[in-house]
């Protein structure tokens, strides 16, 4: 097959995340199974027109801001005219309206919808321009009966309320590279060390964790936190724990590379995860595959990455005290950590993406051949 995949952003854009990983991560593998994938991304500084990463040919073109309105002109000037057999939309956030010019059998992937979440991360104007792309787009798919490719139970049963049929929805699953995620020969903190492993954006809601912390230090005081990953939100959490007292218990790493990245993993106590929606919650198998459990917000996409008291806990999103009484119950209870560390390590194994990149290679060729 060839493929031709549409994507605001390639793996090694510094703002890519779970949705890059998920494609990279499929994709390349796609490429091993003896098929030829090409992505089409918006650039960034330093970053050559062309390149090819893990057997995937990365075009790139223009900034972020405008790359949608890039997508159609390129596909109508080029790409109509190379022969792919197959067109993938990686839908997020704003839509390509691929559905509108492309005439190869065509899928999307979808990772979540913002919906209203958006609002708590952009100005007014800019989340409402994004609010109403997204109901446009989501409604040409609905209409075209464009096949999808959903990421979680929680993003089916958006699409199912949207009023997509279920035939036309399929599973690929965020994954784990066992081969990178594992549990290094690293001990954990001999001092309680929460973690936070994310992007730091707005609607991640760091913040609350953060005002938690307030309330476990006055039950531990030396209780501290690891926010590991970066994001144009880092500054403001800075601020916030200058302002709440607790910066001084606070780390913020910004980016480190995998080999590190795993290592903390490994090392805090367990990891929070605060956010007010997700499409899955690939931070979350990530941690649970180097040993650590995940105490979540039960909101779409992690209420399917963490089983609750079985693999990790979950809590109200937005509930400060309950999050702050959780956190202090995994603190100080030893054998439930270790209990839901054994399970949540087994859990993170059953998810691999050799397996997921062979399935979604058997939807493309099954699409292709009904045409």
């Amino acid at each position: 097959m060839k493929i031709l995949i549409f994507n605001w952003q390639d793996i090694k854009n510094p703002l890519s995340g779970g949705a890059e990983v998920h494609l990279h991560q499929i994709f390349s593998r796609v490429v091993k199974l003896g098929h030829e994938v090409t992505l089409f991304c918006s650039s960034f500084n330093g970053a050559p027109s062309e390149e090819t990463i893990d057997g995937i040919k990365v075009i790139r073109r223009g900034g972020r801001y405008l790359f949608n309105f890039r997508v159609p002109y390129m596909y109508w000037k080029t790409f109509r005219h190379d022969k792919y057999d197959i067109v993938i939309d990686d839908t997020n956030k704003i839509p390509f309206f691929s559905p509108l010019y492309v005439r190869r059998p065509l899928y999307f992937i979808v990772h979540h919808l913002f919906e209203r979440s958006i609002f708590t991360e952009a100005p007014l104007p800019f989340a409402l321009y994004v609010y109403l792309m997204e109901k446009c787009g989501v409604a040409l798919c609905r209409l075209t009966r464009t096949p999808l490719m959903v990421v979680s139970p929680s993003t089916m049963k958006e699409m199912l309320d949207k009023k997509f049929r279920k035939e036309d929805i399929e599973f690929a699953y965020n994954c784990v590279d066992h081969s990178v995620h594992y549990p290094l020969d690293v001990p954990k903190s001999p001092t309680p060390l929460i973690g936070y492993f994310g992007r730091l954006k707005r609607y991640k809601s760091v913040d609350h964790l953060l005002h938690a912390m307030v309330i476990v230090k006055k039950r531990i005081p030396a209780a501290k936190l690891v926010v590991i990953g970066g994001g144009d939100y880092r500054k403001k959490l800075e601020e916030l724990a200058a302002e709440l007292g607790i910066a001084d218990s606070v780390q913020f790493t910004g980016y480190v590379d995998e080999q590190e990245k795993v290592r903390l993993l490994r090392h805090v106590t367990f990891v929070v995860n605060t956010s007010s929606k997700e499409g899955w919650g690939l931070t979350v198998i990530e941690s649970n595959a180097c040993g650590s459990i995940v105490l979540g917000s039960d909101v779409p996409g992690l209420r399917d990455a963490i089983k609750d008291n079985e693999t990790g806990l979950l809590y109200g999103y937005g509930n400060i005290n309950e999050l702050a009484e959780k956190i202090l119950l995994l603190l100080d209870d030893s054998i439930l950590r270790e209990r839901l560390e054994k399970s949540a390590y087994l859990w993170a194994k059953t998810f691999d993406w050799n397996v997921v990149a062979k399935h979604v290679a058997e939807l493309l060729k099954k699409k292709i051949l009904q045409r």
